[in-house]
Formats: structure tokens, sequence, C-alpha cells
């Protein structure tokens, strides 16, 4: 049994590409694994944001893992701030880390654009803390959406450099496996098939949250953006044509299959058939998980609860691994 560790962002209601990308594998996992999933509430504040709006996002998040099939009896699910560790082996991996190794990160390129004087300094240091996260439990196993793994890769040299500044024997920290499951690892716009779904865009038809109606789901997927050809026979007259190709990853990932049992049903066929199709699929499978999160979020003690156990579980592993980094940095320990 492999330790696995991921954490998810307080953003505000999962979207259809972060529940496909990462979060409903999170609870497949659960099946021989010991899993460690957490609210990086810690990580929001990188850029921007409103202390209420955080607080409550944070707990809507955790409604979010539940009802997608996280289990507290089977995994830990807590909140990043409520375990001080994360920090403290943040702050030690800050100066293991190289400026250099932190300056490619493409997600720090991205968020800051041409903006890079202005943005925090944490929005620079995360990953640094992103490493921590994982390895203040010694996590191997760590399931990413691709766009994360040169996160993983970091985090690896940050064990590496560790491993080799600070320990004469055997190594301390172990190297982690990203872990990139199901067909649709990257859902993108329903209005614009060469970027990525996402809560930031302006417009709210180009994305789908697992809390939206039936109406809206559909509303949207009768909307999204095709072209004027029909659906091929075979998965390479997808290529070129970014809009059928995410429509189709989306069904197939939907039913765990792929794209070309997707394409066996539907090749030939014009998207009007088609859509009508994904959408009765996507009401089917994301109708009882808002239903869950509605029940969920009516009781808010209950969640607070089961995130205060899981501080206290999480505190209890990663408390002795964290002491004994810094005492072998050289920080006095009674």
């Amino acid at each position: 049994m492999q330790r696995v560790f991921s954490g998810i962002q307080p953003t505000g209601v999962p979207t259809l590409g972060n529940y496909l990308g990462a979060v409903r594998n999170w609870s497949k996992l659960q099946d021989g694994n010991e899993c460690i999933y957490c609210v990086v509430d810690q990580h929001a504040i990188t850029m921007g944001h409103d202390p209420k709006v955080l607080a409550r996002r944070t707990r809507e998040m955790a409604a979010a893992l539940l009802a997608t099939g996280i289990d507290p009896q089977r995994s830990i699910l807590f909140y990043q701030s409520a375990v001080p560790a994360h920090v403290r082996l943040g702050w030690v991996f800050e100066c293991v880390a190289r400026f250099g190794w932190l300056s490619r990160m493409t997600q720090f390129k991205d968020k800051a654009g041409k903006n890079r004087e202005n943005v925090s300094a944490g929005l620079f240091t995360y990953p640094a803390l992103m490493a921590a996260d994982i390895l203040a439990y010694k996590a191997t196993r760590v399931p990413v959406g691709d766009d994360q793994r040169q996160h993983v890769e970091l985090t690896n040299d940050i064990a590496q450099k560790f491993n080799h500044d600070f320990c004469d024997d055997e190594p301390f920290f172990p190297l982690v496996e990203p872990v990139i499951l199901g067909p649709a690892a990257r859902v993108m716009s329903l209005r614009d098939g060469s970027k990525k779904m996402s809560k930031s865009d302006p417009s709210e038809q180009a994305r789908i949250l697992i809390t939206d109606d039936a109406d809206s789901i559909s509303l949207k997927i009768r909307r999204a953006k095709t072209d004027p050809e029909p659906l091929p026979s075979e998965p390479d007259g997808l290529e070129g044509r970014p809009e059928a190709k995410n429509l189709v990853g989306i069904y197939a990932a939907l039913t765990d299959t792929d794209s070309a049992t997707v394409l066996q049903t539907f090749g030939g066929r014009g998207f009007g058939d088609y859509k009508k199709a994904l959408a009765d699929l996507l009401v089917a499978k994301l109708g009882p998980i808002a239903a869950e999160m509605q029940r969920l979020l009516a009781d808010p003690a209950t969640i607070d609860g089961i995130l205060r156990h899981g501080a206290t579980q999480a505190a209890a592993i990663s408390e002795p691994i964290v002491t004994e980094a810094e005492r072998r940095v050289g920080f006095l320990k009674a």
C-alpha cells in the first residue's frame, strides 16, 4: 500500500474539468492506497483574495470532495492551514530549492504574465510549499493534472538535494510518482477547444460546474462550439478539430471508455444528436453529486467536524517527519 497525497485550491465549485481531470480519480485511489487529501487554502492566498470568500470556499471544496466520493472513513481530508507542519517544511524547502529552479516553473510565468514585479513572493515560491505538502507525509504517489507534472518533478529535485545535503546514510525523503489517471486529464473550454476549461473564463458558457442543473448543462452543451462536419468514425478524424475532440473526450471519460468506443456509436452523426446524448449523460452523472453537495452544505458543522478530525490525523503523520527534517538541517529540538 502506497501513500497518496493531493491538494486542491478552494477556488469555487469545481468545474467538469476539475472533476474529470483530478477529483473523480481521487476516490478511485482509495482502493489499495493510503490517501491524504487537502484543501490547500494557503496556496490560495498567493493571489489576491477576499478572506470571507476564502473561508466559505474552503468549506465548499471540502463538500465537493465528499460529494464526489472521498470517504473520511477511508481517507484523511483536511485543510492545509490547520496543520502547521506544511509551512515549517515549506520554509526549509524554500532554502533547499534553487532560485533558477523556481524561475523555470511555467505556471508562475503564466500566472504572473508581464506583471512579475507586482505579484506576491508566495506565487513565486509556492512550488516549494507544494513539495512540502507532499513530503511532509512522505507520500510516494501524487494524482495531478498534466499541467502540474513539472511541480512534481521539482518536488523530486528538492527531495534529492535535501537527501544529498543532510543525509549521511539512507535518503530521508522518497521520490514521488505523478499519477495522471483517466482519458480526460485535460478538459477544454466549451467555447475554445485550444484553452483549458477554467472558472476564470469570462464566459459562463465556456465551463460546466458540478453543481449546474439540468437546464444549464443542456444549454451549455447545446451552445458548445463545434464545426460543420459530422463526427468521424475513427479518432484520427478528430485531429485539427479541437472542439470535437474535447466533446468526444468528455463522453469517453464519463463512460470510462475511449474516443474510439464513443465514435463507434456516434461516428457519421451530426452534433445535434451527439450533444443531446452528451448533455443527458452529464445530467445523469453530475445530478447526484450536486444534490449531495447541497445536502452537505446545509450542515456545515458536520463538514467542519470531518475537517478537524482529518487535521488531527494529518498532524499525527506529518509532525514527526517534519521535526526530524528540521533536526537534520540543524534546528535545536528538545
